[in-house]
This record gives C-alpha cells, structure tokens and sequence, in this order.
C-alpha cells in the first residue's frame, strides 16, 4: 500500500514536476526559467528528449502560448544539437502527444524531440478517416468554430 501524500495536487504527483523540482533523478540536457530538457527513460533512439515546462499543465490547451512557443524554441535548438553530437541521427522528429489516445503517457505537456534513425521502427501511422474536399471543408469550418470557444 503507497503511502499518500498530504499534498495531493498535481504538482505534487506528476513525475515531470518531480524532475522540474529535483525531487526525481533526470539526465538533464537544458534548462531556462520556464522549460527544461531531459533524456528519456525510454528513448526510441539515443538522443531522445523531453522538453517540458516548469508549470504544470496536463494538456496543451492548459498551457500558456508563450510557454508552449519557449517549448517548441528549444526543442529545436536541442534538434541541432542532437545532429552535431556523434550520436546517429539521419532526421528529428518534433512529437506532442496531447491526450490519452494521442499516446500521452504523463500527463503534463512536453515534447519530444527524437532523433531518427534508418528502420528505427518509429511509426505515427496515417490514417484515412476524411475521404474528400467536402469533409475537409466541414472539419475546417468546425475547427474555425472551435477558435471562437474556450475550452
């Protein structure tokens, strides 16, 4: 049986808030006032990182703009540096899953940045679910609409 803590907000149980406060062991690669990077414990490629905000946000539409825009800045500042490290590296992939069915393991925003490597197996596959222009139009009128609310 786990012992529960006294404080039982997010900030408190999320793991990535944990490696933000020094509270859990990372491999930290970057860090500013408002993300830090580190590997991850379970990398496609070597090279993989998380760049993930200080403040906890579960979704990206938790997050704010300016810190999601700092997020995406250094992930690809952190793709450069990947290529120029020796380790292999053939392309990158910038990668958020936002969401459970998105493949969002923790919940708390972050990106990975992921080096890519000839038959490394890493696949978001496509799929085909808009069969036309006249679907196309409708999710975009949908999606316009969507601009308007908040969540």
């Amino acid at each position: 049986m786990r012992a529960v803590p006294a404080d039982e907000s997010p900030r408190a149980t999320c793991v990535f808030c944990q490696i933000v406060d020094g509270r859990e062991p990372a491999s930290v690669v970057y860090y500013d006032a408002g993300v830090v990077a580190f590997m991850d414990l379970h990398p496609i490629n070597a090279g993989h990182l998380l760049v993930v905000p200080r403040a906890h946000a579960a979704r990206l539409a938790d997050l704010d703009e300016r810190l999601g825009a700092a997020m995406f800045a250094v992930g690809q500042r952190l793709a450069g540096a990947i290529r120029r490290s020796g380790l292999p590296c053939e392309g990158v992939n910038l990668f958020v899953p936002d969401g459970e069915v998105a493949g969002q393991e923790v919940m708390h925003v972050h990106l990975h940045v992921l080096p890519r490597i000839p038959g490394d197996g890493f696949r978001i596959e496509r799929g085909s679910a808009i069969t036309g222009r006249a679907e196309l139009d409708q999710a975009a009128a949908l999606v316009r609409g969507g601009l308007d609310r908040a969540d």
